[in-house]
C-alpha cells in the first residue's frame, strides 16, 4: 500500500463478497459458505423493498465466491455517495475491489442498511476510462504530460492571470465529494498562495440557503438532531425531500418509526414520491409556494393558542415580526397559492403541535429557489414556534445530497465569506488567527468577500473572471442553464484547470486535467448531514498516476513558493483542529481510537469533549444565545407560467444515478436501468397536450430547449412536470436559469422553471444517452 495508508487501514478479515452484476430478473445467488454470507444480512430481495426507487426494479444478482480468509483484505470506510455516513467494510483482493459489507459495530448511522449505490456502485473505481496521467491541451487536443509539467503549466495560467489583472481575476471550485482534507487544502491555496476568497463548491447550488437561514436563526448552519431523532421522534414534517430515492437509508428509518412505532408522518410536496405513501397525511402543494403554506400553518398556530409560549418568550426574538407577517396567510389565501385546503393546513398543525417531539427535514425542494432562505426561515420558524428543537428527539434536519457537502463542503470553508468554521473572511481577528497560522503577514490576507459560483460564472461572462481552477465538479452539467455555462468556459475564461477522476463534461474543455484518486483510493474524512465527522480509509492504491487532491493542492502550491508540511491527511486535520473551534476535539487518531465506529458530532470543543449529539439544549450558537426569528412573506416564485409557457417544470434526484453521473454513468446495471433522462407528466396534462407514454417530446422554456421521452404518471400535479438533473442531454439543466439567484445564499432557482412541452417524431432509440468516454481519459472514437 501507499504510504498515505496507516497501518491500521489494513485489517484481517472474516469474509468476502465478490461483486457481479446479472441481467434484469435473475434471483441473487449465494454460492458461498455460511461464514461467509450470513453477515450479508441485507439480501436483495429484502434490500430492494425498502430501498429501490417507486417500485421499478432492476436484479442485482451477489455472486460469492468461496475464498480463504486469508486472501481477502478488509477496509472499513465512508460511503462516497449522500451525506447520510453509511459506513461500510470494503472488500480486496490484491488490489481490485471486490464488494462492500455493512458491519454495524462500526456503522453508527446506517447499521445493517446501505442503498442501491452504497452496496454496488463502486466499480467506477476501476473504470477503463479513469484519469490516470496529467493532461495538457495543445492545438483543441490532449496528450498525457508529467505532473511537473501540468502544473507547471497551471501555475503558469493562474499566476500570468494574477498578475495581469490581480488574483480576484481568479475563481476556485472546490469539490463536496472530497474529504475535509483535500477541501481545507484547496480553501488555503486561494487565499495563502492566491490571495482571493474567490472559492466556493456545490454547496452554493443545494443547501447554501439552509446554510444562510439556519445560521442567522439558530447559529450552525447545519442539523441540529442526530440518528436518535430520525429514528425515534413521534412526528415528522417532510417537504421537498424525495427521500426513499434521495437518502434510502434514513428513509427506511423513518418507515420504521412510523410503522412499527406509530410516529406521524406529514409529508408537504408538489410530487407524490414513495415516501407519502407512508405518510398519515401527504399534501400535494403547488411547486413555489413553500414557504406561503408554512406561513399558513405558522399563522394557525399562533391564532389557536397552539404555540410554545413559554419556549417562545424566554429562548427566541423576533415573535412580533413573525406574527405581523403571517397575517395574510390565512387559510384561504393558502389554499389559492399552495394549494393547501384549510383542514390540511388544521390537521399538520394540530398533529405537530400535540406531538411530545417532532423533526422538520428537507433537502433541495425547500433551497433550490430563488427566495430559499426564506423557505428555511419559514421552517425555522415553525419548530421555534413549537418549541420542537433542543431535545434530543426534536429538531431541524436538512438532508445533505453529496457525500461530504457538510463537511468539505462547509465546515473546511472553501467559501467566498467564510473561513473554516463559518469565521467570517471580513472580521480583522479572524484573517489575523489564519494568517499566522499560514506564516502571512496578515495585510496579505484578502479581506473582503469573493463571489459565489454561480457568480463567477456571471462574472466571468463580464469579463472580470478570467480563469478558473475547478477541483472534482462538473460544473458544465450542474451549473444552471448550461448553455450559459458552455459559453463561459470556452469563450470568457483565458485559462480552465480541472481535477478530476474522469474527463468530465467540463475537463474535456480546460487546458491543463489533473488525475485524482477517487473515493476508495483516499485517506481522510468526511462529515455527514448529522454532523458525524467519520474516516475515510484507503482500499485500493490509486490507479495509474493519479493522485490525491490534498497533495497535488500542496504540490501546485509549492510550484508558487510555498512548502507546506503535510505529509498525511491526519497533519491537516491536527492542523483544522487547531483554527476550527467546533472541530477542536477531532484527530484522525481520536476517530480510529473509537470502539464503536461511531464518529464524532461536532461541535467537539477539545480533546476531551464527546461531541454533541444534539444543538441547542441550553442557548442557540447566537451573539445573546437566543433564536431569531425572520419574517419570511414573499409569495410567487421569480418566474409564473403564460401562454407562452404554460407549464412549470421542477427537478431532481432519481435513486440509480448521482448527481452528475460522473460515478454512476459508469455502472452497467445503473445504467441499464436509467441511461436517458425523461420527464414525469400528469395523464391530464398528457391528454390536453396529446403525448402519450414513452414519447419523445421537446421541452422548451424561455433559456433553452432539449428532448427527452415521456413518463406518464400521477405523481406530479396536472400543469407541472418533473425532470432529473443528472444528465447532460435531456436534463433539466438545459432549461434552468442563472438569474435571479437568491438574495442571501446566491442558490439559482432550479425547482421553478416555466416550460412548453411538444411532441416530436424521433422513437427512443434516437435519445443520445449518457455514455462513458473512452480508454484512458480520452472521448472514445467514432469506431468504439
Amino acid at each position: 500500500m501507499s504510504q498515505d495508508t496507516p497501518d491500521t487501514e489494513n485489517e484481517g478479515v472474516a469474509g468476502f463478497m465478490a461483486r457481479a452484476k446479472a441481467q434484469a430478473g435473475e434471483q441473487a445467488k449465494e454460492t458461498a459458505n455460511d461464514k461467509v454470507v450470513r453477515p450479508f444480512e441485507h439480501a436483495v430481495s429484502g434490500f430492494m423493498g425498502n430501498a429501490v426507487s417507486e417500485g421499478r426494479l432492476f436484479s442485482i444478482a451477489d455472486a460469492v465466491a468461496d475464498y480463504q480468509e486469508n486472501d481477502i483484505d478488509v477496509t472499513d470506510t465512508t460511503c462516497e455517495y449522500c451525506a447520510v455516513g453509511c459506513r461500510f467494510d470494503v472488500l480486496t483482493k490484491d488490489g481490485e475491489f471486490l464488494g462492500t459489507r455493512p458491519r454495524p459495530e462500526k456503522a453508527p448511522i446506517n447499521g445493517i442498511s446501505t442503498c442501491v449505490k452504497g452496496k454496488f456502485a463502486h466499480g467506477y473505481t476501476h473504470s477503463d476510462d479513469r484519469l490516470t496521467q496529467p493532461l495538457v491541451k495543445e492545438d483543441g487536443e490532449f496528450r498525457e504530460a508529467s505532473w511537473d509539467e501540468a502544473l507547471t503549466r497551471v501555475a503558469e495560467g493562474l499566476g500570468g492571470i494574477k498578475e495581469e489583472y490581480g488574483p480576484d481575476a481568479l475563481g476556485f471550485v472546490a469539490s463536496s465529494k472530497a474529504t475535509n482534507e483535500d477541501n481545507y487544502a484547496m480553501q488555503r491555496f486561494a487565499r495563502e498562495v492566491i490571495g482571493t476568497n474567490n472559492i466556493d463548491n456545490c454547496n452554493r447550488l443545494c443547501h447554501s440557503s439552509t446554510v444562510s437561514g439556519l445560521s442567522s436563526t439558530f447559529g450552525f448552519g447545519a442539523a441540529s438532531v442526530g440518528m436518535e431523532a430520525l429514528e425515534e421522534t413521534d412526528c415528522y414534517l417532510l417537504t421537498g425531500s424525495n427521500t426513499t430515492e434521495a437518502h434510502p437509508v434514513l428513509a427506511t428509518r423513518i418507515k420504521q418509526n412510523v410503522m412499527h412505532n406509530d410516529a406521524d408522518l406529514l409529508v408537504f410536496d408538489p410530487r407524490k414520491t414513495q415516501i407519502a405513501e407512508y405518510a398519515d397525511q401527504y399534501s400535494q402543494i403547488k411547486a413555489g409556494y413553500d414557504n406561503t403554506w408554512l406561513n399558513g400553518l405558522v399563522r394557525y398556530i399562533l391564532k389557536n393558542d397552539l404555540e410554545d409560549r413559554e419556549f417562545i418568550e424566554e429562548r427566541t426574538s423576533g415573535i412580533e415580526q413573525v406574527e405581523e407577517s403571517v397575517e395574510k396567510f390565512t387559510p384561504e389565501f393558502v389554499e389559492e397559492h399552495a394549494g393547501v385546503p384549510p383542514e390540511e393546513i388544521a390537521s399538520a398543525a394540530e398533529t405537530i403541535t400535540e406531538a411530545d417531539s417532532c423533526v422538520f427535514g428537507w433537502t433541495l425542494g425547500m433551497t433550490e429557489h430563488a427566495k430559499g432562505t426564506e423557505n428555511i426561515y419559514a421552517i425555522a420558524n415553525l419548530a421555534l414556534v413549537t418549541g420542537h428543537i433542543g431535545n434530543p428527539k426534536s429538531g431541524v434536519s436538512p438532508f445533505r445530497g453529496q457525500n461530504n457537502v457538510q463537511g468539505g463542503g462547509g465546515d473546511m470553508g472553501p467559501l467566498p465569506n467564510n473561513f473554516p468554521g463559518y469565521q467570517p473572511v471580513t472580521n480583522e481577528e479572524n484573517r489575523e488567527k489564519f494568517a499566522e497560522a499560514y506564516g502571512m503577514d496578515v495585510e496579505e490576507m484578502p479581506d473582503k468577500e469573493g463571489y459565489r459560483l454561480t457568480d463567477m460564472f456571471l462574472a466571468a461572462a463580464d469579463g472580470d473572471i478570467r480563469g478558473m481552477f475547478i477541483q472534482g465538479e462538473n460544473s458544465l452539467v450542474s451549473e444552471p442553464n448550461i448553455a450559459h455555462a458552455r459559453e463561459v468556459l470556452t469563450e470568457d475564461v483565458d485559462f480552465l484547470a480541472v481535477q478530476d477522476i474522469f474527463l468530465t463534461e467540463t475537463a474535456e474543455l480546460a487546458d491543463v486535467v489533473l488525475p485524482a484518486t477517487a473515493s476508495l483510493e483516499s485517506n481522510g474524512t468526511y462529515t455527514a448531514s448529522t454532523r458525524h465527522v467519520q474516516l475515510v480509509k484507503r482500499a485500493v492504491d490509486p490507479i495509474g498516476n493519479a493522485k490525491p487532491d490534498w497533495r497535488i493542492t500542496k504540490a501546485l502550491a509549492a510550484k508558487f513558493g510555498y512548502e507546506w508540511e503535510y505529509e498525511h491527511p491526519s497533519d491537516i486535520m491536527d492542523e483544522i483542529s487547531e483554527v476550527v473551534p467546533i472541530y477542536g476535539g477531532i484527530s484522525h487518531e481520536r476517530l480510529e481510537a473509537l470502539e464503536d465506529g461511531d464518529g464524532l458530532q461536532w461541535p467537539v470543543w477539545d480533546m476531551d469533549h464527546p461531541g454533541t449529539p444534539y444543538t441547542y439544549e441550553e442557548e442557540f450558537q447566537t451573539n445573546d444565545g437566543l433564536a431569531h426569528m425572520h419574517p419570511a412573506d414573499t409569495v410567487d416564485p421569480s418566474e409564473t407560467p403564460d401562454d407562452d409557457y404554460p407549464l412549470v417544470m421542477t427537478s431532481g434526484r432519481v435513486l440509480y444515478q448521482y448527481h452528475t453521473g460522473t460515478m454512476t454513468f459508469r455502472d452497467e446495471g445503473i445504467m441499464s436501468y436509467s441511461d436517458k433522462s425523461f420527464v414525469e407528466v400528469h395523464p391530464e396534462t398528457a391528454e390536453e397536450y396529446g403525448i402519450a407514454d414513452e414519447e419523445v417530446v421537446e421541452l422548451t422554456s424561455r433559456h433553452g430547449k432539449t428532448e427527452m421521452l415521456v413518463q406518464i404518471t400521477t405523481r406530479p400535479n396536472p400543469g407541472e412536470v418533473f425532470v432529473p438533473m443528472h444528465y447532460l442531454e435531456g436534463g433539466a439543466n438545459n432549461l434552468t436559469k442563472e438569474d435571479p439567484l437568491d438574495g442571501a445564499a446566491r442558490t439559482p432557482e432550479y425547482k421553478i422553471t416555466d416550460v412548453q412541452i411538444t411532441g416530436t417524431e424521433k422513437e427512443a432509440d434516437d435519445l443520445q444517452g449518457s455514455v462513458p468516454r473512452g480508454e484512458a481519459g480520452r472521448p472514445a472514437s467514432s469506431d468504439d
